[in-house]
Parts: C-alpha cells; structure tokens; sequence
C-alpha cells in the first residue's frame, strides 16, 4: 500500500468526520500498523500539499495538515460511492462524451474513475453524468460535445453499450477475488483482537474495496447480469467494515488524543 493512497483512504474513511485535519504525529502513529514509514509519509504529505490535496496548519499539538475543499469534495463523493449511499434508480439515460481527439491515459483513467466507459477512443458513456467530468476535459484542452442517450432499460442496445464500454466479466471476477483474499483476514479478526489489529485489518478491507472506484462503474441493477458478483461482494464488504468500524475509530481516538497530549513521533515538516 503506498502511502499517498493510505493517506487520502485515512482521511476519507475517518478524518474527514473529526475535523478533516490532523497533526503530523498522529498521520505517522495511524499510518504504522500499515507498515508505512515516517519518511513515507513525509514524502507523501509532500506531494499532497503541492498538487492541492493537503494545506499545511499549525496545531496546538504542533504541525498538521488540513484537506483543501478540492480533497473534501472528492473524498466525499468517494465514499458515497464506496458506501453506496443516495443512489437511486437508473432512468434509461448515458451521458454521452465525444472527443475531437484522444485524451492522454492519465486523463482516460480520470474518466474511467468518474464512472465512464470508452466506445471507442473518442466516445465515451456514463450511466450517470458526473459533475467533474467538464471541468477534467477542459483542464485537459481536450474539446468535446456532450449529449444525454437515452435507452429502454434491459434493452438489447442498452447491454450491447454496456459490453462494449466495460468488461463485466474481468470485473466480476476481480470482485470474486475480493471477497476470497480479504475473507481470511475478517476471519482473524475476533473479540480477542486488539482494536489496532482491528483498524489496520478495515482499513486494508476498505482500501482494497476504493480500488474499484477506478475499475467499476457501478452500473444499476437494469444493466448488470444475473447474478452479479459485485452484489455478494458488496455484502462481504458492509458486514465486515461495519463490524470492526467501533474498534477502529477507538483507535484512531486513541493516535489522535495522545498526539494532542504532546506524543512526538520522529518527523520533520515537509
């Protein structure tokens, strides 16, 4: 796990609700059960604050960092994603994307994350128009022209868009491998845990699930097959983060208190 990534998934998953800032002591002390580094983290922060995901503070407990409203407002759309909370019923429409020219991969995979599909290099097709989908094009000065296609739901036109645009095969297996790699550490999780042997063990549960905010579009129920795998999945994932959730923010509570009582953790400002 790098440690930009856990730093956005430690953030989005529990900072976010306790102010959305935290002393650099506490980052290293939660970031340690994940086998990441100080110096790791520095350099991760690092980053973070020059691309505009992090600002730096100055805390009663010493140096800490703050999300800017760029990084809230991702991470919140993530996690409504993650926790698939406020999605409703598909109402039969793509938002459709056409591009005077091909976008380079890195802006392909920002697309991708935002929940569309390719076509073809220069069209692509989303279940749901996203927000942001504007904005990454024109930063990208790439033109476009944007249109709402609408289809009977179930329709065979529908699903051919949807077998052309993600490969559902390749991606319901990747979910059947979810569940069978992360079910031996839910299983080692018990009572007897201790609540960072707890967190650590969520946090890899949620980590490994986020990553498939780049890969799934998250399709409604009328363009998925029968039996979806992602369905089990998803079961798997809200019983078992659910479960070690109260362990988990116990210690997190923990980091965040002792560094506010002055623990110092070996760390130099980015």
């Amino acid at each position: 796990m790098q440690a930009r990534s856990a730093l956005f998934d430690l953030y989005g998953d529990y900072l976010r609700a306790r102010g959305s800032r935290a002393p650099v002591s506490a980052l290293v002390r939660l970031l340690a059960p994940l086998d990441i580094a100080a110096p790791a983290v520095r350099t991760a922060v690092s980053r973070m604050v020059r691309q505009g995901w992090l600002h730096p503070l100055r805390l009663a407990s010493g140096p800490g960092y703050l999300l800017t409203p760029k990084a809230a407002r991702r991470l919140d759309e993530a996690a409504a994603r993650v926790y698939r909370t406020g999605r409703g019923g598909w109402d039969g429409r793509f938002d459709m994307i056409l591009l005077h020219e091909p976008v380079a991969r890195r802006d392909a995979a920002r697309l991708t994350y935002l929940g569309y599909g390719p076509l073809s290099e220069q069209v692509w097709v989303a279940p749901k128009a996203s927000e942001e989908v504007e904005a990454l094009l024109n930063e990208a000065g790439t033109g476009f022209e944007r249109f709402s296609a609408s289809h009977t739901a179930g329709s065979p036109g529908a699903i051919r868009i949807v077998g052309r645009a993600w490969d559902l095969g390749q991606i319901g297996r990747a979910y059947e491998e979810f569940v069978e790699s992360a079910r031996p550490a839910m299983k080692a999780i018990t009572p007897r845990s201790t609540d960072e042997e707890a967190y650590a063990a969520r946090f890899r549960l949620v980590h490994g699930w986020r990553s498939f905010l780049f890969h799934d579009p998250q399709l409604p129920p009328a363009l998925l097959p029968p039996g979806w795998p992602g369905v089990k999945a998803a079961l798997f994932f809200d019983k078992h983060a659910t479960r070690l959730r109260p362990a988990a923010d116990r210690h997190v509570e923990r980091c965040l208190q002792s560094a506010a009582r002055g623990g110092r953790v070996g760390f130099s400002e980015p």
